[in-house]
């Protein structure tokens, strides 16, 4: 299993994140998350990260923003993330956009009101899990079956009520449907934590 660059926006918590360019390349895997202060990244990464650009530490213009896509493509990245907000890089260009389309490297948005070590944390987790988690801890064919329960909770960004009506039900069904799944998990951790590991299971593992 492999963390892609089009599962980042749906991880738990990473919802304000948007792919902004470069969706043909949306399966890119995602080794490790990556920072990058400094105007050129290229000689810090080693290929397969998501690189970050802040704009903090350093003044990024339309043209450096275009310059880190063609450097990212050459490095082989899995994609960009770009910190947008009144502070630093107000918005991202639609020029940066089509080029990530032209280049084939997925460009997100991501504002500055989510913190960089949740979002950092969330890959790191999911990376982690992918790459060391038993495919055997989840129940294959109860995940099976909640296939459209998952979907739901994407599409609803976690919302019951919303998943309620979506899915034509009460929304204390979508709760106890939940918590069964959760439960079905082995091992520690409670509900939340066991259901996230459910959900990581059914992106990680879709087609």
């Amino acid at each position: 299993m492999t963390l892609r660059c089009r599962e980042v926006p749906l991880l738990p918590g990473l919802d304000a994140i948007r792919l902004r360019g470069g969706e043909s390349a949306g399966d890119n895997p995602v080794r490790w998350p990556y920072v990058a202060e400094n105007r050129s990244f290229k000689n810090w990464v080693k290929g397969g990260e998501l690189v970050f650009v802040t704009g903090i530490s350093r003044h990024r213009s339309p043209q450096n923003l275009a310059e880190c896509l063609y450097e990212g493509k050459e490095c082989n990245v899995s994609g960009l993330v770009v910190l947008t907000g009144d502070a630093y890089i107000g918005q991202l260009p639609n020029t940066l956009c089509r080029l990530a389309d032209e280049l084939a490297i997925p460009l997100f948005e991501q504002p500055y009101s989510l913190p960089m070590v949740e979002v950092t944390e969330a890959i790191g987790r999911a990376i982690v899990w992918s790459e060391h988690a038993s495919i055997e801890q989840v129940d294959q064919p109860i995940l099976a079956d909640s296939t459209e329960l998952l979907d739901a909770w994407i599409a609803c960004r976690g919302n019951q009520s919303a998943m309620a009506e979506a899915l034509d039900c009460h929304r204390n069904t979508i709760r106890n449907r939940m918590n069964q799944l959760s439960e079905s998990l082995p091992g520690p951790g409670n509900t939340t934590e066991k259901f996230r590991t459910l959900l990581k299971a059914h992106l990680l593992l879709k087609p």
